[in-house]
């Protein structure tokens, strides 16, 4: 098995090291990450300059762009001839719960990987602490695992989140939906050395929809939260509204069409009588 790690925190970053540690004991690995923490890049891609991979001391290829920059060149170039598997993402370092995943470089990662044909998994440390990420990388290592034993459809993508205590701890493995967060704090403003109004973006919000069955509630109570999720962002349930909504428009539309095509002619009729 050949597996395909990458991350958003950079190459150099523990969880990585760490998560490819234990994956080595069961595949052959092949990382390609950013140079530097990328964190909340979601699926930005690199289009306005050349990437160039490099490889670092440890082996590791680094590249300076985004997380998707580097599943995208991995997948497409340096192993076009020598595919992977499986696309790991992680270990990050802190959670990616709920809406997290919408501005997530690990889980953009993950989904770079399913757009290109891989089953893939992102994988995230339940605290910015980061005392056990060898917890994580087993789960990762069993996931994996049962994942050869018994497959999920090809265009599986798992978000994964563990907590951050020691493997004896946890309580279970939990299928989960993602919760929902309250709207982010306000921006917080400063003045930068050169006198210029700056801004931070404000912290996250809480909880808000944490109950159980979400993937906050799993990581509140030890259990390993494993959210199945997709690309396709239809609101399908929405679709016959829309469109009753939009019939109204494409009648006036039509409309209007009409009354254009009416005033042609006769702009037309009145040329020719006056030539």
């Amino acid at each position: 098995m050949h597996i395909l790690v990458s991350n958003d925190d950079g190459y150099l970053a523990e969880g990585l090291v760490c998560l490819v540690e234990h994956l080595q004991k069961i595949a052959r690995v092949t990382v390609v990450a950013p140079q530097a923490d990328r964190s909340g890049a979601s699926n930005s891609l690199t289009l306005d300059r050349p990437l160039l991979p490099e490889q670092a001391a440890n082996g590791f290829i680094a590249i300076n762009g985004t997380p998707t920059d580097c599943v995208h060149i991995a997948i497409t170039a340096i192993l076009r001839n020598d595919p992977p598997d499986i696309i790991v993402s992680g270990i990050n370092r802190g959670p990616n719960l709920g809406d997290d995943i919408l501005y997530s470089g690990t889980v953009a990662a993950a989904t770079e990987g399913r757009f290109l044909g891989l089953p893939a998994i992102a994988v995230s440390l339940g605290s910015f602490e980061g005392k056990y990420f060898s917890t994580a990388a087993q789960v990762v290592v069993e996931i994996i695992e049962k994942l050869q034993q018994e497959p999920l459809n090809a265009d599986t993508i798992l978000n994964i989140n563990v907590p951050d205590i020691e493997y004896s701890q946890l309580e279970a493995f939990q299928a989960t939906r993602l919760g929902k967060r309250h709207k982010a704090e306000p921006a917080v403003e400063a003045v930068d050395p050169r006198n210029r109004k700056v801004y931070w973006l404000g912290p996250v919000g809480d909880e808000a929809d944490a109950g159980p069955g979400t993937d906050f509630y799993a990581l509140n109570n030890n259990r390993v939260s494993i959210t199945p999720i997709k690309i396709d962002l239809t609101n399908y349930e929405l679709l016959n509204s829309v469109e009753h909504w939009l019939k109204t428009l494409n009648n006036t539309d039509k409309h209007n069409k009409a009354i254009n095509n009416s005033n042609s002619s006769d702009n037309k009729k009145g040329r020719d009588k006056a030539q």
